[in-house]
């Protein structure tokens, strides 16, 4: 079409690739130089396809078929308003020039994502192309890391394109968060490939782009390929690693148990003169308190607290150390060590005990912490209410849930879709479905999005009741909403067939699964040939049962091959 052929014309701006979700710009690879290859080739991108629309299996390519709607009707790479709104750009916008409200919308969008609302972004988003402004570069690249931390990677497409029809140039701090999105959804393949075609495009890598991969490999476990792109930075000449680096590095070592090279790393940070700070021992620290030796993690803590600070968070990782290991009585001890030590517990530190006493079913102390909060002056956080009402709801004590709930609003905390899931959750456990579901409807209403959790808790509530007509309702629901299953939500559906004795239902969940690009794994096939034994054992049983009573028994066992 017009608009790819358009596209690939240009420099490197985003074009969509069929191949992958989060894929990024159209342009070919190139051989890395000698110095930067990572392995005996280079990653292939992941052969993933990205159905968003209501009718994905219909439209293999919606970003496609966006991108020809916008040209069919003649909007020139501008987001367009929405129906009934203002159809014209407001002056500034109009002639490219800065927009102040367009500048105000944007660091609107980037507070809410500091405090921890990224869901709040997109209605910012929408009302700011709704009244005629043309949205910049950083007003997509914060949206860009709404979704990321929102975990909504299969909308992202959908802004790499509009970022196309905008016609705007990508810079390092775009192709930065780009990356970001692939090693937060572990596409590490993905991320990779925007590297190489980040410098194609003219944009140099930072230390953060470093950093970025460097974390990436961490998080997939592979600490050898976090070494390699460490190494990498000494050929770019200009990128020099700094503290994060190390830190980043120290912990990928120490996520994979091995602290005997995270050691090392230390050293060598000293060889560069770089000194470890806080951060570097509470990663060590909490690798031992992960491990069942938060004794250790103290020990060391006391150590070096004559060469470094403690924080918060050095206390806040022996504390869940000892709530981990049942040994509560330790976690308090420390808490008066923290004030000896100067340092002032927080809500963090409250948090990590109140769960730690409501996980041992311990309420009295439960009381007791959230006394000891008030005489600390410490505001209880969505956290604290949120350990609360997971406690109660994982009961179906919907009651208490619901009291913890009103002295959360009370408390001016606005609740978040984490909040509404954990409602849900106890909603179903209390076999009450359809209240679970009436928090779908409060949540639309007060313009909150249910996520791919809430979705979930509400059809497997559905299917715990055995009504699979609703359950598959709420997924149609789930669907039109733009929000996109998992591999939990097909799997709670084949349980839901399973347990009314209808595998072949269940199989066709299967299908369901294809056409929204969820791979099975071995956990789901179990799950259907559960299903189909369950169903031969009755079979069976009631031949045997006919049988003993002298009746003829017919063969239905086709019907279940």
């Amino acid at each position: 079409m017009a608009w790819a052929a358009a596209a690939t014309s240009k420099s490197p701006l985003l074009i969509l690739s069929r191949s992958s979700p989060i894929q990024s710009v159209s342009l070919a690879r190139r051989p890395a130089p000698e110095g930067l290859r990572l392995g005996s080739r280079r990653p292939r991108p992941a052969k993933l396809v990205c159905h968003r629309a209501k009718n994905a299996a219909y439209d293999p390519d919606p970003i496609a078929a966006f991108a020809a709607e916008q040209e069919k009707n003649g909007h020139n790479g501008t987001l367009q308003p929405s129906e009934g709104q203002k159809q014209h750009l407001c002056a500034a916008c109009a002639k490219g020039h800065a927009c102040q409200t367009v500048i105000t919308q944007t660091r609107q969008m980037r507070a809410l994502i500091d405090a921890k609302k990224p869901y709040r972004v997109h209605s910012v988003f929408k009302h700011l192309v709704d009244e005629g402004h043309r949205p910049s570069l950083v007003t997509y690249t914060t949206r860009l890391i709404a979704l990321t931390h929102q975990r909504m990677f299969e909308s992202i497409p959908l802004l790499l394109a509009q970022v196309e029809l905008a016609g705007l140039r990508p810079d390092s701090i775009f192709f930065n968060a780009l990356i970001n999105a692939s090693v937060e959804a572990k596409r590490m393949g993905e991320a990779i490939n925007t590297f190489y075609r980040m410098k194609h495009s003219g944009c140099h890598p930072t230390t953060s782009t470093f950093n970025i991969l460097i974390k990436g490999y961490g998080i997939v476990g592979k600490p050898e390929e976090s070494q390699r792109i460490f190494d990498m930075m000494g050929v770019e000449g200009s990128v020099t690693p700094n503290l994060m680096t190390y830190n980043i590095l120290v912990k990928a070592w120490c996520d994979q148990r091995n602290l005997e090279e995270a050691w090392n790393i230390m050293g060598k940070m000293r060889e560069c003169g770089v000194e470890p700070d806080i951060v570097t021992y509470n990663t060590i620290a909490s690798t031992y308190a992960n491990n069942d030796q938060t004794w250790r993690a103290e020990e060391l803590i006391v150590e070096i607290q004559t060469r470094v600070r403690t924080s918060e968070r050095t206390w806040g990782i022996i504390i869940g150390g000892y709530c981990r290991e049942g040994r509560l009585e330790e976690a308090f001890r420390c808490v008066q060590q923290m004030k000896d030590a100067g340092v002032l517990p927080n809500v963090v530190i409250f948090n990590t005990l109140l769960k730690g006493f409501l996980d041992a079913n311990d309420m009295a102390a439960v009381e007791n912490v959230l006394g000891l909060m008030e005489q600390f002056g410490i505001k209880p956080d969505i956290v604290t209410f949120s350990h609360q009402l997971n406690a109660f709801s994982s009961f179906g004590h919907m009651a208490k849930c619901m009291k913890v709930f009103d002295k959360m609003i009370e408390a001016g905390i606005e609740p978040d879709p984490q909040v509404y899931s954990i409602l849900a959750k106890g909603y179903v456990r209390a076999q009450q479905p359809e209240k679970a579901e009436e928090l779908l409807l409060q949540m639309s209403q007060i313009g909150i999005r249910p996520n791919v959790i809430t979705f979930t808790t509400v059809i497997s509530g559905w299917c715990s009741v055995a009504n699979m007509e609703n359950a598959m309702r709420v997924y149609g629901k789930m669907r039109e909403s733009g929000v996109h299953p998992n591999l939990r939500t097909f799997e709670t559906l084949i349980w839901g067939y399973s347990e009314q004795k209808q595998p072949w239902k269940a199989e066709e969940v299967l299908h369901m699964m294809q056409e929204t690009g969820v791979k099975p794994k071995q956990s789901t096939y179990n799950l259907i040939a559960d299903a189909w034994k369950a169903v031969r054992l009755i079979e069976t049983t009631n031949r045997a049962n006919l049988s003993s009573d002298g009746h003829h028994v017919t063969n239905k066992s086709d019907h279940f091959r």
